[in-house]
Order: structure tokens, then sequence, then C-alpha cells
């Protein structure tokens, strides 16, 4: 990477990490705040203020994207900030549990993601896009673990009013990132790796493998907003304070993410990613059975949540894999749009029905409803196709006209190893599909020199 390049992606992987701390953090100490707000012994209420942000989320991130492409990717991500910090600072001073849940719709309504992504893709050459796409994704990574370890002690320190606090001025932060630290792109234009498409959605949701994967991530993130509902009562109730649930936390996500790296390179190096997959989900749906069968126990639920962590980071790793390996050549960012919308959308169902559930029918039946999400995505999983062992490649080209590009998607489609191609003359790029083992790349650049 250029030094350009490597900038935008620290800059950019630092802005997402101080905007998803702020959603993060609040995770493990929310319950306890709430059951001292007026109105916070409702816990419908309580689920809602909790996952109100996903709603917002999922309709606004793709919309948000396309203003990006009208008006600007920095003015979007910076209206996104405000909204973010103003979520935040309406959430800290609230009263009620009713101004918290305005606050996390606000949150939410700063849907900066796809327009991060696509700054990321203006900034970065084909060839290292993927390097900078990784570098954001392992921020996520790390900043959600962070998190679960900080959440109580900064609980302890400032309160949950000032974790709000915090969060909005990380957010006003990260507007100077922007500002001060990422380049201005010198040509702004449509990605179809990292940006929705209209007319790709039809091809996308009529994709019966995308739509598996789709429910997949609604699930996951449904049960995991469920779970903070209910762990951190039952890790007070069987003794330790809340202060110290970090404790149990830490360990549990150094674990679970050593515990998963040895399975996922065994799934990409033996291709065996549909059965390594599967047992993730049916490993996370024994999680979820434990941690309701364990939760009078310190030791037995820190083992259930050893257990729930270690598939649920497999998954949350493996899914984004798939959905790369599954869509439509030209169409990656149109599927990961639907993606990540759809992960919003479950994060709000989750913790609204759970919450729901809670209070009129008892953590169990809130248990037994995440029980039922993931054995119906395990019946889906076992259906679905396994996925071609194929890798994604882009090649920039020259301009050329519509007639050109459909010519030269043919002739890459035809070469040994190649597995789907599509030119696209608006982009000048080429985006391929292809089995490392029978691919020769020299044969590609040599047909894309010889159309210039």
């Amino acid at each position: 990477m250029s030094p350009v390049e490597l900038r935008a992606s620290i800059g950019l992987a630092g802005v997402y990490a101080l905007r998803m701390f702020g959603l993060f953090i609040i995770l493990p100490v929310f319950a306890f705040y709430a059951e001292e707000l007026p109105g916070g012994d409702n816990y419908t209420l309580i689920g809602i203020a909790l996952g109100a942000y996903g709603l917002t989320q999922a309709i606004l991130q793709i919309p948000f994207g396309w203003l990006s492409d009208r008006i600007g990717r920095k003015p979007v991500i910076y209206l996104g900030l405000v909204l973010f910090a103003l979520g935040s600072f309406v959430a800290a001073t609230a009263t009620d549990i009713y101004w918290v849940i305005f606050g996390r719709i606000i949150q939410g309504a700063g849907a900066i993601s796809a327009a991060v992504m696509a700054l990321a893709a203006d900034l970065t050459r084909e060839e290292h896009r993927t390097k900078a796409m990784a570098m954001i994704g392992m921020t996520i990574g790390v900043v959600f673990t962070l998190s679960l370890m900080m959440a109580p002690l900064l609980n302890q320190w400032i309160g949950v009013p000032g974790i709000f606090l915090l969060t909005g001025c990380l957010a006003m932060a990260a507007m100077v990132v922007v500002y001060k630290a990422i380049p201005n792109p010198l040509v702004s234009r449509f990605h179809s790796d990292t940006e929705v498409a209209a007319s790709r959605f039809s091809s996308v949701l009529r994709n019966s493998q995308l739509l598996r994967l789709n429910y997949g991530i609604f699930a996951l993130h449904a049960v995991l907003m469920a779970l903070w509902l209910a762990v951190p009562l039952s890790l007070r109730d069987a003794g330790l304070a809340a202060a110290d649930h970090w404790q149990i936390y830490l360990p549990v996500m150094v674990l679970s993410i050593a515990l998963i790296v040895p399975a996922i390179i065994y799934a990409e190096k033996k291709s065996q990613l549909k059965p390594v997959f599967i047992a993730a989900i049916a490993l996370l749906l024994v999680g979820e059975m434990l941690l309701a069968a364990l939760d009078a126990t310190l030791w037995g639920l820190a083992f259930a949540l050893l257990v729930f962590f270690a598939a649920f980071n497999l998954l949350e790793a493996s899914l984004p894999s798939l959905i790369s390996k599954i869509a439509p050549v030209g169409a990656k960012g149109t599927a990961i749009g639907v993606y990540s919308s759809t992960q919003f959308l479950g994060a709000f169902v989750g913790a609204s029905a759970g919450g729901y559930l809670f209070e009129h029918y008892g953590p169990y039946a809130m248990s037994a409803m995440c029980g039922l999400l993931l054995l119906i995505w395990l019946i889906l999983a076992m259906t679905m196709q396994a996925p071609a062992a194929v890798r994604s490649k882009m090649y920039q080209v020259r301009k050329m006209d519509a007639g050109q590009a459909s010519g030269l998607s043919r002739e890459l489609a035809a070469l040994p190893g190649v597995y789907e191609a599509l030119v696209l003359a608006n982009e000048q790029v080429a985006y391929l599909k292809v089995d490392l083992k029978g691919f020769d790349e020299e044969k590609v650049v040599q047909l894309l020199e010889g159309s210039t």
C-alpha cells in the first residue's frame, strides 16, 4: 500500500473504532442502569432501548451510502457522526427510559458504515482494497473485545450517563480524524464491490443461498442482543459484583478467539467452510442452552459464555467470507449492504422481542426464542450448497464501451481457473471469482494488456 492508502485505511479504521466502541460498550452494563430509571421496571422498554439503534441503522445505512454518491463521502460521514454524538448526549441526559430510547434511535440514525466503506474504496487501488477492508473488519473485533472488558470498570467510575457522554465525545473526535487524517479522494465514484446498486437488488434477494446467510446474521445478532438482557443480571445473581464482570469477559473473549483460529485456518485451507459453519451454529445452540441451564453458578456461566462466544466469533468471521464467495460477481457490495442491514434489524428484533418475553414469561421464554432462531438457522445451513473454493480478484481496465466490456468478460470467463467474470465499463474494473488451484494470473494480465 502507498503511504496515502495506508493513512486512509488506518484513519477510517480509527473512525469505525471510535464509533463502534460507543455502540458496544453500553451492552454489558445497560440492564443495570435501566433498572434504576423511571420506566425501567418494564423489560420490554429496556429491550427496545437496548436495540433501538439497530432499527434506524437498518433503515438508513443503504440510503446514506447512496447519499454519499451524490454529495460526497465526508459530508455524509460528518452528518452521521453528528447524529451519533447528538443521540449519545440525549441518552446521557435522559431522565427516563423513553428519552434513552429516543437517544438510541438518534444514535442509530448516524449510519455511516456504507459511506466509510465507499470512501475506503475511493482511496485505495483495487489490488489493495481487500487489505483496507480487512483492517476495518479486524478493528471491529478488537473494539468489541475491549468494550466488554472496559464497560464494567467505566460503569463503576462514571456510570452509564458518563459512558454516553464519552461516546458522544468520541464521535466528535472521529470527526477530527476524518478532517485531519483522512485524505480527500481525487475521484469519487461508484464501486460494485463495496456499494449497493439498486439494479442488483433483484439478483441478491432472489439468491436462496444469500438469503440463508442473511437469516443467519439476523439470528446471530438477535441472540447476541437478547443475551445482554439476561447475562449481566445472572452474573450478579451468581455473586459477582457488576464492577468485576470484566474478570469473566476478558478470559472468555481471549480464549474464544484463540480457539477459533485453527477452525478458520482449517475451513479455508481445506475448503471445509460448510462443515465448520454448521458445527459452529450447532455449538452456538449448545452455548445458548448452557446459558439457560447453568445460570445459577459463576463457573457454569463462564463455561457457557466461552462456548457461546467461541461459536459466535467463528460465525462472525465466517459469514462475510461466505457472502463474498456466494454473491454474484459485481454484486458483492449489494450483497454486503443487504447483509449488514439485516444484521442491525436482528439486533433490534432480538433485544425488543427478548425484552418482551423476559418481562411477560421469564428468562427461559427468551432463551427458548433464541434457541428456536438458532435451530431454524441450523436447518437452513444444513440445506445450503457448499460454497465454491474461490477468491475474488479485481483488475483495472482501460476505457471501453459496453460491447467491448461484454466481450472481454466472456474471454476472461473462458480462462482456466476463472469461475466467474464481469467487466464493468463505467467503473473500468474487471471482477473475477477464481479457483486458485487452476488459476493462471499471467494469462489474465496478458489478456487485459492485449485488450488495450
